[in-house]
């Protein structure tokens, strides 16, 4: 009876899609055990637990403090923003604060004064950890919503990152992109990168303050519109190549590329009408523990998974110590309700105890060195437990040594490198004159034209001559009359008739020199 209930509190969670047990104590003919199942952590508000960061420096409104309209009193501008006094600054950390008695608090950005040169920011989020959202990304806007803005997200802790959305009033003339909406994707197209101008154009009222990323609405494809039938979509996320991966992230990026215009063309008569306002930022999420974890708790500085199945790591994406008899893998959502742990197993055999970290499935033992080897590493790995990356490649910081991105290839500029390697932190090693990591741009008096090369003048080594000028420091655009590299020869043409008396002059200085010599001869 007590294993029957045991069982009962086990399975009601599961084929509701929590997945929230990670093992069972179960009494057996050989005796009590424990009984493990796939877990993971349930979902929670995670904007608390992240690092914000709002670029490019001074994007922030208040300093200096600066006046402001909006564009339901476009010409009454009696609003200030100003970073010095706490009752009229707008920081960023206003994001994600509580909202208290209604009232709206918010980041501002500076206004559009300096109109035409754009007015952008960049709002990142960053979670030092894989996290997984479960519900919609809401942005809540003050003052109206962009015209133009992309969502993006990165899975390496911001190294590289990835389209997620594009939201536009047109999405051809900002994207070259046709507008689509999530419920006009389908099962095999659920991950795809869209555009919508569900959420840019002007609406002319208070309430239609919010953008989404509709994480529900892809949900629902699978899943059906009440979201009832959870198991078919974590089916679908084992099978579906990518599709558990777009779900996934470490960073959000958020990239504000033209401010609400009120419905009608910009108006230079007054730019202090234009600027971005978030109130909140709200991202659903849990931990990603690959299926190894029930909980995930805020320590050290950080989300770590409370690893189960005698894995360990932040994401849980290891076996223990002593628990390496086969390579670490994933827990599994199939077979329902109850998953496939993919618990860890204690270690066996010497030859059984290789660990290749998923890169090779093949060992061999070398007699006289008395070891045993990896085979035909693969993942761009190399070494004796395929644990290094090959020549070209470095290693993947954020990934655990059993991923299979865990190395990323170096992509080191022909042109500006010295070779295709790089050090352990990606960077290459550049030629002369070029510079940043991949060896593809140039360093201040330097040019690019197929490799790096010295600027043809420069203010403090090759200045340019009789009154030359230095163009973006490639080269010299001489006066009238004159030619050459530094402009240091003169012209001679029929317009230009000062170089003949030059000339001149020095065929008469030769000539006096060698009759000069001829003379001395005829003396001796």
């Amino acid at each position: 009876m007590l294993s029957l209930a045991t069982l009962l509190v086990h399975c009601l969670p599961l084929a509701m899609g929590h997945y929230d047990m990670c093992k069972s104590w179960v009494t057996s003919d050989v005796g009590p055990s424990w009984e493990f199942y796939a877990c993971q952590p349930k979902p929670m508000v995670l904007k608390e637990y992240a690092m914000v960061k709002v670029d490019p420096p001074g994007i922030t409104c208040g300093d200096p403090p600066e006046r402001f309209c909006t564009h339901e009193n476009p010409y009454l501008c009696s609003d200030e923003c100003d970073a010095s006094n706490p009752d009229l600054a707008h920081p960023p950390s206003l994001m994600f604060d509580r909202e208290k008695e209604g009232l709206a608090t918010y980041w501002q950005s500076v206004t559009w004064r300096r109109y035409p040169e754009p007015l952008v920011a960049n709002i990142t989020l960053s979670w030092n950890k894989s996290i997984e959202l479960t519900d919609d990304i809401v942005v809540t806007f003050e003052y109206g919503r962009p015209t133009v803005m992309m969502l993006e997200k990165s899975l390496d802790n911001g190294r590289t990152w990835h389209p997620y959305q594009y939201y536009a009033d047109d999405c051809m003339e900002a994207f070259v992109m046709p507008s689509k909406k999530v419920r006009d994707l389908s099962a095999t197209s659920a991950n795809r990168v869209l555009c919508t101008e569900e959420y840019s154009r002007w609406a002319g009222s208070k309430k239609e303050k919010n953008v989404l990323f509709e994480v529900r609405e892809r949900f629902a494809i699978f899943a059906g519109p009440d979201l009832g039938k959870m198991e078919n979509l974590y089916t679908r996320m084992e099978s579906a190549k990518g599709l558990k991966d777009f779900f996934t992230l470490t960073d959000l990026r958020l990239r504000l590329l033209r401010p609400a215009l009120g419905g009608t063309y910009v108006q230079r008569e007054n730019l202090y009408k234009y600027f971005y306002a978030i109130s909140n930022i709200e991202v659903t999420a849990r931990c990603k523990c690959n299926l190894h974890a029930n909980a995930c708790n805020f320590r050290d500085g950080g989300l770590q998974c409370e690893c189960e199945h005698n894995t360990t790591g932040q994401d849980c994406g290891r076996c223990k110590k002593n628990f390496r008899t086969k390579s670490w893998r994933a827990g599994s959502y199939t077979p329902t309700p109850h998953g496939s742990p993919n618990a860890c197993a204690v270690a066996g055999s010497a030859l059984g105890n290789c660990e290749c970290y998923g890169h090779s499935n093949r060992c061999s033992y070398i007699d006289y060195l008395n070891v045993v080897t990896c085979v035909s590493c693969k993942h761009n790995t190399r070494g004796q437990h395929c644990q290094h990356c090959r020549l070209g490649y470095y290693r993947n910081a954020s990934a655990e040594l059993d991923d299979e991105s865990v190395c990323i290839e170096c992509n080191c500029n022909q042109l500006g490198s010295l070779h295709d390697r790089c050090n352990e932190t990606g960077y290459c090693e550049c030629r002369r004159g070029a510079t940043g990591s991949k060896c593809d741009d140039c360093m201040p008096d330097y040019h690019w034209r197929q490799g790096c090369h010295p600027n043809v003048c420069d203010e403090e080594l090759l200045i340019c001559q009789n009154d030359g000028i230095c163009h973006h420091g490639q080269r010299c655009i001489c006066a009238s009359g004159f030619k050459g590299t530094l402009c240091q020869d003169a012209k001679c043409d029929s317009t230009h008739r000062n170089c003949d008396s030059a000339s001149s002059t020095v065929v008469s200085s030769a000539l006096l020199l060698l009759c000069t010599l001829m003379l001395s001869v005829v003396d001796v």
